[in-house]
């Protein structure tokens, strides 16, 4: 009988899954099995997430952790761990992980998607998770007055939750740019969604930073151009940095720019690591780091896997993706942006029935093929 082989995936994010699943689907089952190393032991919906933190209106944390169950059709395993090295030889190589297991592996899939910090940065055990949960909304619900800084889309959502649940508390948002969101996006979006938020009564303090983690004790925060900002909550909402400590550590500093992100082919192989591939937040291409890219990292990876793994020369690269945004402000605003034709911006009939109202939770419950919590 033939020795199985595995194909191993490194995160259990949206590109980690979606990448699994597409090699699942095509892969020989008698030659190579699929494992999803993550180390969480269910998905984790991240569009849903403020709002969890925010309020426990709709026992919200019962919907966004998601089983991994059957999403990968009985053609692999989950395997709930985190990674702590690899080795590489010129037929795959090894991952250690911190249960005290190895698993071999004859192709490689990074997808470590992105660290965040403060109310995003979740533990990975479920027990610590609702406590994390359940203490955010506790600061939340007891601030007199909240600082959020960043007004990348974390910080616009933030701040659109807050003020739908909390409408008399007063929120701040600093941002470093001149507009919300960066330059990816057209002036036309920007301001269309700094107007929408502006509905809400944030205040939103535009070309300015915040250096501090903690207010003053007498709830008071300076900003870099001596601005006070009166409050007693700071939520930071910058945008997160790439969780890629493992790859450095195993395969060098050269394998990542400097900002963290891991260095890829348009194959979305490493440079000199013809069996390991990577995709999503962590990697090193211009373009947004969304969920919506996935399907498009994903296809370029399975294909190539698998060609490699059959002996032959990857063929399939990835050309990028539009750029296409709905911002959430609150259960019924939001403002869209579609990347094509004109580049048409939507408003908050739009945004809300597509994200706003349900999150997206059984869009992505049904695309991915997960479970349910008890």
């Amino acid at each position: 009988m033939a020795t199985i082989r595995n194909i191993v995936i490194l995160g259990g994010g949206t590109f980690g899954i979606t990448a699994a699943r597409k090699i699942a689907a095509k892969v020989d089952t008698t030659r190579y099995k699929v494992i999803v190393v993550t180390p969480r032991p269910y998905y984790v919906h991240l569009p849903g997430l403020i709002r969890t933190l925010v309020t426990s209106d709709g026992a919200l944390e019962k919907q966004i952790f998601m089983p991994y169950g059957s999403t990968l059709n009985g053609k692999g395993d989950v395997v709930v761990a985190n990674a702590v090295s690899f080795t590489e030889t010129k037929e795959g190589g090894e991952i250690s992980l911190s249960n005290g297991e190895c698993i071999s592996y004859s192709g490689l899939v990074l997808a470590p998607g992105t660290k965040w910090e403060g109310a995003l940065s979740l533990p990975d055990e479920p027990s610590a998770i609702l406590e994390h949960i359940k203490s955010w909304r506790e600061k939340i619900r007891n601030a007199a007055s909240i600082l959020l800084v960043g007004g990348g889309a974390v910080g616009v959502e933030f701040a659109g939750e807050l003020k739908d649940y909390f409408p008399s508390k007063p929120v701040s948002l600093t941002h470093a740019h001149a507009q919300l969101l960066n330059d990816a996006y057209p002036d036309k979006y920007r301001s269309a969604l700094l107007a929408r938020l502006g509905k809400t009564g944030t205040e939103i303090i535009l070309n300015d930073y915040v250096d501090v983690t903690e207010p003053s004790k007498d709830g008071t925060i300076t900003t870099r151009s001596g601005k006070t900002i009166h409050a007693d909550l700071i939520i930071p909402t910058r945008g997160g940095r790439p969780n890629t400590d493992v790859v450095s550590k195993s395969l060098g500093a050269d394998s990542l720019t400097e900002s963290g992100h891991i260095k890829v082919l348009p194959t979305l192989q490493l440079p000199d690591h013809p069996r390991i591939f990577a995709a999503g937040d962590a990697i090193n291409w211009k373009e947004q780091k969304q969920a919506g890219k996935a399907d498009g990292h994903a296809a370029v990876v399975a294909e190539n896997v698998l060609t490699v793994l059959n002996g032959g020369e990857p063929s399939a690269t990835y050309k990028g993706s539009p750029e296409i945004i709905i911002a959430s402000v609150g259960r019924t605003g939001g403002a869209s942006y579609l990347g094509v034709l004109w580049g048409p911006v939507f408003g908050d009939a739009v945004s809300s029935r597509i994200k706003s109202r349900g999150l997206l939770i059984e869009i992505i419950r049904q695309k991915l093929g997960l479970g349910r919590l008890e």
